[in-house]
């Protein structure tokens, strides 16, 4: 147990997010063989040939000679080759299909729905010019991304518990050791065939390429993971019932099937025709308080409808439980590592069988998920309506939040028998689990590779032989370059002692110290982590920029100029802040951004490639954004605007960056600048937060709620409560957050004086409309054809949490994160209709926005303000960025990396 401790990073309470939904229950008068007849099964023995049979009934045909499954050829060199890789291996292992080419396997599926893909790998040493460890590559099935910059030695090298969350499935290849097998579910159209395409990740890995020995194709059972349309089953959450509906446009990736309490059970022993594997439950056991037991109850479970293939007979004729009656409060644990930044589907398996228990509240029990109580009342005689021998299921998502740099979270299950509940048995009970990854906004099921493992001791003993020489060598080497820098130190010093005599009021160095502080300063600073990134001289900051030249200017602010630069020989393009030269103006919030940013990395952030302190020159740099702000694609520039679901994706991102501030990083950082000019776009559209010369690290202590600082930030965003107290909290940054949803839904800045009073301020006029039940009235009116009424009621709901003036009723971007991602299911999931609107009111709209255009620019920079306070004084003094009062400047100092009217 403590080397699992070991390979998966332990996270104690996660921030989780866990719903409830779909309860189901089925009952037949007499028990059956469990069995399932599949519409479609390929099972396609890579670069093999002919027909072979494995044990259980599978037949794999190779694809040498049939070219019904024959690869597709994407690349007219290098075509893909086969090879006998590992002789004597069972089949689909003793031959692989390769390529440093891309290359495809087509499926004619006979019916659409969804279908198993199992994929099967054996890294091995194909031929001289192909090694094991270059094996990187990405695989897609459709839209879908499975696996991305995939390294196969990596993975099958890890420990089972460490290797991507798929335990249970590196043990499934056949007992083969080494093998992988990854599980997933997709869904097929009607008329369509599945492709699934190998890509070596040629550009970061010269020498890549992809293979695979085995692909298996199953078709599923109708929704067995995946939401029926007519379902209106709804689901718990902490502000009350939604729905979480998994629909087809997603993707799921098996993880884990555990059977609790018994033993494995191979992928030939399933339901037939389903070919899945069941790992027993105790290597995922954490805590057993009273020791649990396996109850093995030896009873078939009977079914309704025939509909027993949710899991085989065996799974619910053993359980995980106390077995005893009247005991104290004890619980039973199970953790499973997992990648962090997903969404999981946790199913859980339940069939009562004793005897003893005879009706609902004989034993009742609590269940909790990452510590989150997910049921209070777990009574599986109530779930099945006093019906024993009846399997029973309960499914439950949950997000899982990366913590800091964690590549993996601990996902743990808690069953506890109920503290007050006046039950026959203070027990639990427990058959199976199963834990599925759920596809993310872009459609990917990808998780980073392993950590290389550290060399091993065989291989230090080998090293060591020479170790003695070695040394020796060392010794000789050092000693004879100590000599000559010595000599070198000792030269130079004399020759500059020559050169300056000293005079009166002179150092030793020949400078006096007053001449000194004329010179540029020294490079870098003692207060500034050079060594957490990278440092540039002056030259080279006017080499990126051709000294400056205004042609590569991008954008201005308060603080000087930002242009668009390359560094390292003109290969790698940048944005350089640059501080207005001699000014002394914005040195704190330019040591707390290199500060904050040269220990901060998120996929969300922008990230700071490093700084130059050269004399009087402040500049920062940063990875170059090439889209530039979220508001350039919204609204004020001639960019098109962008379709509701890429706003979604925007807001899923950033909102993601924020989580990562509050709670990833080793101390809580409160951003204090959230708004659409600070989230930046890259060129795959992947949106990143930007500027933190405002940030302050969060409350420290228990006693601590908030931290008490002047107010700083721009109108129009600012958290009230902030602004009123002076108290900064992480809900200011969600209050900010919140009118950024606004802008993304509206179109619209947050202040515009030049309109009628009641929209001045867009929080305002959102507030009262949705009060009044028009809240499609302020949606942007390029959105209207395209969102639709359920995502719109999800999105403006969580949007206006966000913004209410307590903060303690606010949600945290936790929260936040989970409600986008579940308003982009509810679009997808209903995007056929959009918002109702007659063409009058379209018109009028338009008007509206073409005089919202011709104001934003004045009033965005109108509203930008600064504040200033001292410790003496209780208030704040509030003034417009265009005063002549300098010290308002500062609150602006590198707080914006581009202007419309600039770009």
């Amino acid at each position: 147990m403590k080397e699992r401790e070991t390979a998966v990073s332990r996270v104690t309470n996660p921030p989780t997010i866990v719903v409830t939904f779909q309860l189901f229950f089925f009952f037949q008068l007499v028990s059956t063989i469990a069995s399932y007849n599949p519409d479609d099964h390929f099972s396609v023995n890579c670069g093999g040939s002919g027909n072979s049979s494995t044990r259980g009934r599978r037949k794999w045909t190779g694809d040498t000679d049939f070219g019904l499954f024959s690869p597709i050829e994407l690349s007219n060199s290098d075509k893909s080759s086969v090879g006998d890789n590992a002789p004597g291996k069972p089949i689909p292992y003793s031959t692989a299909r390769f390529s440093r080419s891309e290359f495809s396997y087509s499926f004619p599926v006979k019916t659409d729905g969804q279908k198993f893909i199992r994929l099967y790998f054996y890294p091995s040493f194909y031929d001289p010019n192909f090694f094991r460890s270059d094996a990187f590559f990405s695989v897609k099935a459709g839209p879908h991304t499975l696996l991305k910059d995939f390294n196969a030695s990596l993975n099958a090298d890890a420990d089972a518990d460490a290797g991507r969350g798929a335990g249970a499935y590196l043990k499934l290849a056949a007992g083969e050791q080494g093998a992988i097998v990854r599980e997933y579910c997709v869904n097929v159209d009607s008329g369509q065939r599945l492709t699934i395409t190998f890509t070596p990740t040629n550009e970061s890995h010269p020498n890549a390429y992809a293979f695979v020995n085995g692909i298996e194709i199953i078709s599923m059972p109708p929704f067995l993971y995946y939401t029926k349309p007519d379902d209106q089953q709804s689901m718990r959450l902490s502000d009350g019932n939604m729905q979480f509906p998994v629909q087809n446009s997603s993707a799921l990736e098996t993880l884990y099937r555990a059977n609790a309490g018994g033993r494995q059970i191979p992928a030939d022993e399933d339901t037939a025709g389903m070919y899945r594997y069941w790992d027993q439950d105790n290597d995922y056991l954490e805590r057993m308080r009273p020791l649990s037991i396996s109850a093995g109850f030896g009873l078939r479970p009977v079914y309704r409808d025939d509909q027993n293939y949710f899991a085989p007979d065996e799974v619910y004729m053993t359980a995980r439980n106390f077995g005893m009656k009247e005991t104290s409060i004890s619980n039973v644990t199970w953790e499973f590592g997992v990648d962090s930044e997903f969404t999981y589907m946790v199913r859980l398996h339940f069939c009562e069988f004793d005897e003893q228990i005879e009706k609902a509240g004989d034993r009742v029990f609590r269940i909790f998920i990452n510590d989150a109580l997910v049921e209070s009342v777990a009574d599986v005689m109530l779930w099945t309506h006093s019906q024993r021998n009846v399997p029973v299921h309960r499914d439950y998502a949950v997000s899982m939040q990366g913590k800091g740099s964690l590549k993996k979270l601990n996902l743990s299950i808690k069953l506890q028998p109920h503290p007050t509940a006046r039950s026959t048995y203070r027990d639990v009970l427990l058959n199976g689990i199963e834990i599925l990854k759920i596809s993310d906004y872009n459609d990917n099921l990808a998780g980073p590779n392993p950590d290389p493992a550290p060399s091993s001791p065989l291989t230090s003993s080998k090293t060591s032989k020479n170790g003695n020489k070695a040394k020796v060598i060392s010794i000789i080497v050092g000693a004879t370059s100590g000599f000559i820098v010595l000599s070198l130190i000792v030269l130079l010093i004399f020759r500059r002692f020559i050169r300056a005599p000293v005079k009166e009021g002179s150092s030793w160095w020949g400078q006096k110290s007053v001449d000194s502080s004329k010179k540029n300063k020294p490079r870098g600073s003692s207060s500034l982590p050079s060594d957490l990134c990278r440092y540039f001289s002056i030259d080279e900051i006017r080499a990126a920029t051709s000294n400056f030249d205004d042609v590569f200017i991008v954008g201005v602010g308060g603080f000087g100029n930002v242009y668009k630069g390359y560094i390292d020989d003109g290969t790698v393009p940048v944005a350089i802040k640059r501080l207005k030269p001699g000014s002394q103006q914005g040195l704190r919030e330019f040591q707390t951004e290199i500060e904050m940013l040269s220990q901060l990395r998120h996929n969300h952030l922008v990230p700071l490639i490093g700084y130059c302190n050269d004399g009087n020159e402040m500049i920062l740099v940063y990875e170059f954004m090439a889209r530039g702000t979220l508001r350039d694609h919204i609204y004020d520039s001639d960019n098109p605007p962008l379709s509701w679901k890429q706003r979604l994706a925007m807001c899923i991102g950033a909102a993601r960056g924020l989580h990562y501030l509050h709670t990833g990083a080793n101390r809580n950082i409160i951003h204090r600048d959230v708004k659409s000019t600070n989230i930046l776009i890259d060129e795959k559209w992947v949106p990143k937060v930007s500027d933190f010369g405002l940030s302050k690290i969060g409350p420290t202590g228990l006693s601590k709620s908030h931290i008490s600082t002047v107010v700083k930030g721009s109108m129009g965003y600012l958290d009230p409560e902030y602004y009123k107290r002076q108290r900064l909290t992480e809900k200011s940054d969600v209050y900010s957050f919140g009118v950024v949803l606004l802008e993304v839904l509206c179109g619209r800045p947050p202040l515009i004086r030049n309109v009628e009073k009641q929209k001045l301020s867009l929080v305002e006029w959102v507030r009262k409309c949705h009060h009044e039940g028009v809240i499609h009235q302020t949606v942007d009116p390029f959105l209207v054809e395209s969102i639709t009424p359920e995502c719109l009621k999800a999105f403006s709901d969580m949007a206006l949490k966000c913004l209410v003036e307590d903060g303690n009723e606010r949600p945290s971007m936790n929260d936040v994160v989970w409600g986008l991602e579940f308003a982009l299911q509810l679009q997808e999931g209903t995007e056929e209709v959009g918002l109702p609107v007659d063409e009058g009111e379209m018109e009028g709209k338009s008007e509206e926005r073409a005089l919202i255009r011709k104001t934003t620019n004045v009033e965005e920079r109108e509203s930008k303000v600064g504040f200033t306070s001292s410790d003496e004084s209780k208030g704040s003094g509030l003034t417009s960025s265009s005063s002549e009062d300098q010290s308002l400047v500062s609150g602006l100092i590198f707080s914006e990396l581009g202007h419309p009217s600039v770009r």
